[in-house]
């Protein structure tokens, strides 16, 4: 249960540093690059105690249950694999479950580092709601099916806390975009921010586990670029349809049919 209860932290950790971030941006323009750096060494001393060889280890350990699941890979794979002693591991963590909760947070604070860095005032909504579905893009990239089903079988409680907290840090960073992008009169006013965001969480998660679409389809830049028109193309409004469509380079759609047909239209 201190697991679960550390997990708990990390979010409420995050929800504080979230906040702290945006005001600092709003603020002090300049000290952006710092924050963004801040926070995310924050993340890392957190989990791991200022400790390299740790954040090395769980890095590795990372790979190791990617490629071959959660279940089959045993301390003494991780201590041959690694080329360090049991003793030597054991220094970080008291068993095998320790070591997958510890990998567990390193992962999630590491989506939701990248998540955070993207998210800046430098950036109009349009543009950070491109960023942050490359962020996604790149969690499926490195989604595993062997390691999602070791989890949700032989650490049920563990799957729950953090399926939840991806869905809840997904959906707050989609609502907040739509928000920004009426603030800023990209988005259609009359858009409920609720329902959208709702929506492009279900869709994520229907990614992981779906015979019809592929996550190597999902990952093809032709694909990426049109499901990303085909959404914001339904939240614009006159403004942000220009902004897109005067912007297509920038924003590296150029490989799209759809992206071609708006420099037409334009």
């Amino acid at each position: 249960m201190q697991d679960l209860q550390d997990l708990q932290d990390l979010q409420d950790l995050q929800d504080r540093l979230h906040h702290f971030q945006k005001f600092k941006f709003q603020k002090n323009k300049t000290m952006e690059t710092f924050y963004i750096y801040f926070v995310s060494k924050v993340f890392l001393v957190y989990i791991c105690a200022m400790n390299d060889e740790l954040l090395n280890i769980l890095k590795k350990v990372r790979q190791l249950y990617r490629k071959y699941g959660i279940r089959s890979v045993t301390m003494d794979d991780v201590s041959h694999e690694l080329g360090i002693s049991k003793k030597t591991l054991y220094q970080y963590v008291r068993d095998k479950d320790e070591l997958v909760h510890k990998v567990v947070e390193m992962e999630i604070l590491d989506r939701q580092g990248r998540m955070l860095v993207t998210c800046t005032d430098e950036k109009n909504a349009i543009e950070q709601l491109l960023e942050i579905a490359r962020c996604i893009s790149i969690m499926l990239k490195d989604y595993s099916a062997a390691s999602e089903y070791d989890l949700r079988k032989y650490y049920p409680d563990l799957y729950i806390k953090v399926r939840d907290l991806r869905r809840n840090h997904i959906y707050r960073f989609i609502t907040e975009n739509l928000n920004k992008g009426k603030s800023e009169g990209l988005y259609r006013n009359e858009i409920d921010a609720e329902i959208i965001s709702k929506l492009n969480v279900s869709v994520i998660d229907s990614m992981v586990d779906n015979e019809i679409i592929t996550i190597n389809e999902f990952m093809d830049q032709r694909f990426f670029n049109e499901f990303f028109i085909y959404h914001i193309r339904g939240i614009v409004n006159d403004k942000g349809l220009s902004y897109l469509k005067n912007h297509m380079d920038k924003l590296e759609f150029s490989g799209s049919n759809e992206s071609k047909n708006m420099r037409h239209e334009s």
